[in-house]
């Protein structure tokens, strides 16, 4: 087979490097790819949202599968465009991404059947949400209502933050027109834990879970981010809370989302708050999650490809999802001063350390060649450094070790990736 993946990042690395493992696997293509990418495939300067040029080049190669990865190009219709050219292609369509690309929408259906989420209202006028803040308990959180780079969600512990955010999201644009429409809803606290599945319209296969840290500092401090590592499994995701999910929150998402028209074919990554009250949907992703992949992936043992297909042809309930019995953590090497001011061009040596590790991994997020030939930092996030052990201690204590192997000019990292599981 000939895949295509499409995406530039970690998870895009990541989904590669688990596409090569597969036996059926003659030819990877990423378009565009980046420095780490072009270790397994052959990258193609075509942009995540050319869809045009995108089939040309997948009729062009005989393309067998494409896999979309990031959220734009599905909340744009990326699949459906491939479809449309009679192609077949992993992810969900235009009108199922929704359920990420609209925070107003995936709230509403949630209340609509019933799936267990922090109460919430929906504002498109500024002036209207100003005046229910006035009235509302505080802290409280303002969600854009369209895609954001995953950074689109402020916590707001005063009244006086809370009408800043409004400012910022509606009338400042911080995040463009995502925040034309917003979303206020009540403060849950709880742990958080991230929940990736396999969806094929009707089925649901349930991957391992993670956490992410999306804060910039240590100790949760400072601007979020795009996340700044990851552990899997959860500690605090036990056998009861998995229970309660997919009874309540899982196969009915699934279920709602047929029902409305919109059957989801792809990866719903369900964000979990655990609250006293028991397990509450803080936001779906219609795509696989990054860094969470970067954990998740390394710890399956199916091949994926069979997988992608599954959920494509509806055979998903044929399927089921094998993981290895241990743990992966991922501490992400950024540039200093992401997610704001970063400079990049910085050469990176140490990389080939990981090819001679077992369990050892580094997933690149923002890099390129120079013109040297030199792998140089092209990003806020350059690499998620990823490793496995026999258990969470064990994973974390690898990862930190070997972030270590790699040097750049202004590296950057938190240092508390997986804290948590000192308190589990």
């Amino acid at each position: 087979m000939k895949i295509l993946i499409v995406g530039g990042g970690g998870r895009e690395h990541a989904i590669a490097w688990k596409v090569a493992q597969s036996a059926k696997v003659e030819k990877i293509y990423c378009a565009p790819g980046n420095a780490g990418i072009a270790q397994v495939a052959e990258c193609v300067n075509i942009g995540v949202m050319e869809f045009d040029r995108l089939v040309e080049f997948a009729r062009e190669k005989e393309i067998d599968l494409t896999v979309v990865a990031p959220d734009d190009p599905l909340a744009a219709g990326a699949v459906d465009a491939f479809e449309a050219a009679g192609l077949r292609a992993f992810g969900p369509r235009k009108n199922a991404a929704v359920l990420e690309g609209s925070k107003a929408f995936s709230k509403d259906l949630m209340k609509k059947y019933g799936i267990p989420t922090a109460a919430y209202e929906t504002f498109d006028s500024p002036e209207e949400a100003l005046a229910y803040l006035e009235t509302a308990p505080m802290p409280i959180v303002l969600k854009a209502d369209g895609l954001a780079l995953g950074k689109g969600v402020l916590i707001c512990k005063t009244l006086k933050e809370a009408k800043e955010g409004v400012q910022s999201l509606m009338l400042d644009k911080q995040f463009g027109s995502a925040g034309n429409r917003i979303v206020i809803e009540e403060f849950m606290t709880g742990r958080e834990v991230s929940v990736l599945s396999f969806v094929d319209g009707r089925n649901i296969r349930i991957m391992t879970s993670a956490q992410d840290h999306k804060r910039a500092k240590d100790g949760d401090e400072g601007l979020n981010t795009g996340g700044m590592g990851t552990f899997s499994p959860s500690p605090f995701y036990t056998k009861e809370v998995d229970e309660f999910c997919r009874k309540h929150i899982y196969q009915p998402t699934v279920d709602a989302m047929r029902t409305e028209g919109r059957e989801f074919k792809g990866v719903i990554f369900f964000g979990l708050m655990l609250t006293e009250k028991g397990p509450r949907v803080l936001e779906y992703n219609a795509r696989f999650g990054d860094p969470e992949t970067q954990v998740v992936l390394p710890r399956i043992r199916n091949d994926i490809v069979d997988v992608f297909e599954a959920c494509i042809d509806g055979t998903l309930d044929q399927i089921e999802l094998e993981f290895e019995d241990n743990a992966a953590v991922c501490v992400v090497l950024a540039s200093d001063g992401y997610p704001e001011h970063y400079e990049k061009g910085y050469p990176i040596t140490g990389l080939e350390r990981f090819a001679e590790a077992d369990g050892y991994y580094v997933f690149h997020a923002g890099s390129k060649f120079d013109a040297e030939g030199r792998i140089v930092t092209n990003g806020g996030r350059v690499l998620g450094v990823t490793a496995v052990g026999r258990d969470l201690k064990a994973a974390r204590a690898n990862a930190y070790a070997a972030t270590d192997w790699v040097e750049f000019g202004n590296k950057y990292m938190r240092h508390d990736i997986g804290k948590a599981i000192d308190e589990a």
